[in-house]
């Protein structure tokens, strides 16, 4: 994310050819299903293959376990969150902290409804607080993230942007997971809550 932390990557060996990029992609998406069906505990890279269409041998050649598939289905889910806020910003009122926040929590609740197995691990916490980076915490990537994407539309120094930017994301992830625990989709008068908070919260940081 940042250019202090190249992100490490969980593949025993990246697929040079087109066809060996489309199993991995097939591996991860089979991942993906099994996550929403049996849950993070009962996924066996045997499970994964089976779903993916591939001998086992050809998995371990580029994951050596489970929970490198995780991390790299992860680290895609978190390149593809990336990438729609970064669309999002492009296109809203950024003097507005509340269009931001929109931005941002819409797309996450969003991924949390559609983005197959996303609902289970997030961006990684279910299986290892630093699934995403074993140097930073996966909210600690996120934050990087964020700061990076926010500094380039808003006129203050990156430095100033990271502790709040840092704190935003903490509030919101913990509020988050309060508005799942029980609606699966997502108690919206939390939601609503959730946004408030952090717009507030914000504003008091940087001004509306």
């Amino acid at each position: 994310m940042s250019e202090n932390h190249p992100e490490p990557t969980p593949l025993r060996r990246q697929p040079v050819q087109q066809r060996s990029a489309k199993r991995v992609e097939r591996m991860l998406d089979a991942s993906a299903e099994l996550l929403d069906e049996v849950g993070y505990d009962a996924l066996t890279t045997t499970l994964i293959a089976k779903r993916a269409g591939v001998a086992v041998g050809s998995l371990y050649q580029f994951f050596p376990d489970k929970r490198a598939v995780v991390q790299a289905l992860t680290q895609r889910n978190l390149d593809r969150f990336v990438a729609a806020v970064s669309e999002r910003l492009g296109g809203v009122d950024h003097q507005s902290w509340w269009d931001v926040v929109d931005s941002l929590l819409d797309i996450y609740l969003q991924m949390h409804r559609e983005v197959p197995g996303f609902s289970k691990v997030h961006f990684g916490d279910v299986v290892d607080v630093r699934l995403l980076d074993e140097r930073r915490t996966n909210n600690g990537v996120i934050t990087d993230a964020l700061t990076n994407l926010v500094a380039k539309h808003v006129d203050r120094p990156r430095e100033e942007l990271t502790l709040p930017i840092s704190v935003a994301v903490e509030a919101a992830d913990g509020l988050l997971n309060f508005a799942f625990r029980n609606d699966p989709q997502g108690d919206p008068e939390v939601v609503r809550e959730t946004k408030a908070l952090i717009k507030g919260y914000l504003a008091s940081r940087f001004g509306e």
